[in-house]
C-alpha cells in the first residue's frame, strides 16, 4: 500500500513509520500542514493516516481531513483519535469518515494500525467497484436502447402466416452485483417489400457494446435504402450489403464481422429464397411428422460480411409446405451454457435441444413456442443468463 500519514506526534510518527515500512509498503511522514498539502496528488496514495488534532488541534485536524476529501475523494482516511478526542469524531463521520482507530499513550494502536488500513483500502475498492458497475449499466443501457430503436413492431403478417420474432439481449455477471444486461450486436428485421413478397432477416455482429451495435445499425441503415425487386434476389441482395459493409469503417474497425441469413419468402407460391453468410442455418419443421430439419446445408454458408469484399454468395430455394414453422436465429440460442464448474458446464445446449423444444411444442401455438424457445435456454444457464444475444424469428404457414 501507498500510505500517506498525517501526524502530530514526531515519536509516534517514527514508530509507525517502522512498522508499517517493515510490511513493504510505501510510507510518507508529514508532521506540518505544509507537507501535507505537497502530498494531496491524484493517483499517489492509496489511504490517508491522520491524527485527529494533526496539525496542532481538532479544528485545524477537521480542516485537513476536509482537504484531504476535496483533493483525494476517492482516498479513503483512519483517523487516529484519543479516548478524550471522541466527541469530535460525529463531525467527522457526517463528513465521510468511515474508518478510526483509538490512540494510546503507549503506542499500543500502532499494531493495529495496518489492519485497519488494508480494510479501509479494501472498503474503498470495493465502493468503486459497485459505481464502475453502476456505470456500466448505464452506459450498455444507453447502448441498448439505440440498439431497439431498430427492431421492428407490429408487422402486420400475409394472409395464411403468424410470424412472431424477439430479441433479447446478453448478461454479464458482476462479481457481488446484479447481472449487467449488455448491449450487443443481435438484430432481426422482417417487412413486406411489396404486397406478395415478405423479407426476414436475423444478424449477429461480432463482439458486444458500441461497436457491435453500431455496425448492425449501419448494415440495417444499408438494407432499407434497398427498393422492392431487390430483395428478391438473395444473394445478389447480400453480396451487395457485404460490399457496403467492406467499405464501412465502424466495422471494419478492429477486425468487426457480422453474420446474416436473409431470406425472401413468395407468400403466393410458398416459396423461400435465401441466403447465409456465415450464420445458422434455419430450421423447418413439419406440424404434421413432428419432423424437423435443416433448410440446406453448411456447404451453403458463405462467408461473414464486412471480412472481404468481391465475395460471391449463393441462393438456395425452400417450399413451406401447409402446417409448417420456419424457425431463424442467432447463436446466442444454441450457445446457452450451464453453470460453470457445473457438470458437463462447457456443453452448450445445441441445436438438438431446440430441435426438442420445437417437437414438445407441436401441439402449442406460435407465441407458447417462443417464449418456451427463450425461457427453456434461460433455465439451462442456472440463472446466470446467455452469454451472448440471441433473436429469433419464428414463422408459421397454417395447414
Amino acid at each position: 500500500m501507498r500510505i500517506l500519514v498525517a501526524w502530530d506526534d514526531a515519536d509516534q510518527a517514527d514508530l509507525i513509520s517502522l512498522y508499517l515500512g517493515n510490511e513493504g509498503n510505501e510510507i510518507k511522514i508529514c508532521l506540518t500542514g505544509e507537507e501535507f498539502s505537497a502530498q494531496l496528488l491524484p493517483g499517489r496514495w492509496d489511504v490517508v493516516l491522520q491524527a485527529l488534532t494533526f496539525p496542532k488541534t481538532a479544528e485545524t485536524g477537521f480542516a485537513t481531513f476536509q482537504k484531504q476529501q476535496e483533493l483525494l475523494p476517492n482516498v479513503p482516511t483512519v483517523l487516529g483519535c484519543r479516548q478524550g478526542e471522541m466527541l469530535s469524531l460525529p463531525r467527522f463521520m457526517t463528513h465521510g469518515l468511515r474508518f478510526y482507530i483509538v490512540r494510546d499513550d503507549n503506542g499500543d494502536f500502532i499494531f493495529l494500525a495496518l489492519t485497519s488500513l488494508e480494510s479501509a483500502v479494501q472498503a474503498a475498492r470495493a465502493e468503486e467497484g459497485k459505481k464502475l458497475a453502476a456505470l456500466l449499466r448505464d452506459e450498455m443501457d444507453g447502448v441498448r436502447r439505440m440498439q431497439e430503436s431498430i427492431i421492428p413492431k407490429g408487422l402486420t403478417p400475409p394472409p395464411g402466416y403468424a410470424i412472431r420474432a424477439r430479441y433479447e439481449p446478453a448478461q454479464v455477471q458482476v462479481v457481488g452485483e446484479m447481472p449487467v444486461v449488455m448491449a450487443g450486436g443481435d438484430y432481426y428485421d422482417l417487412f413486406l417489400p411489396d404486397k406478395d413478397q415478405l423479407a426476414l432477416m436475423v444478424g449477429d455482429a461480432s463482439g458486444h457494446g458500441l461497436k457491435a451495435c453500431m455496425s448492425i445499425m449501419a448494415m440495417h441503415t444499408l438494407i432499407r435504402m434497398f427498393t422492392g425487386s431487390r430483395y428478391q434476389e438473395t444473394a445478389k441482395f447480400v453480396a451487395e450489403i457485404n460490399q457496403r459493409l467492406c467499405d464501412n469503417s465502424i466495422v471494419q474497425s478492429g477486425g468487426g464481422f457480422i453474420t446474416l441469413y436473409y431470406t425472401a419468402i413468395d407468400t403466393v407460391n410458398h416459396e423461400m429464397h435465401w441466403t447465409t453468410a456465415g450464420h445458422p442455418l434455419a430450421l423447418m419443421q413439419d406440424l404434421k411428422t413432428n419432423e424437423v430439419i435443416s433448410i440446406g446445408s453448411d456447404a451453403d454458408a458463405g462467408l461473414p460480411l464486412g471480412i472481404y469484399p468481391d465475395v460471391e454468395y449463393v441462393s438456395a430455394a425452400k417450399f413451406i409446405p401447409a402446417g409448417a414453422r420456419v424457425l431463424i436465429y442467432s447463436d446466442g440460442l444454441t450457445d446457452a451454457l450451464p453453470p460453470h464448474g457445473g457438470p458437463n458446464s462447457d456443453l452448450a445446449f445445441g441445436t438438438q435441444g431446440v430441435v426438442k423444444i420445437l417437437q414438445d411444442c407441436r401441439a402449442k401455438d406460435i407465441d407458447f413456442t417462443l417464449n418456451q424457445l427463450f425461457e427453456i435456454t434461460s433455465n439451462y444457464t442456472g440463472g446466470t443468463g446467455r452469454h451472448d444475444d440471441t433473436s429469433v424469428v419464428l414463422l408459421e404457414r397454417f395447414a
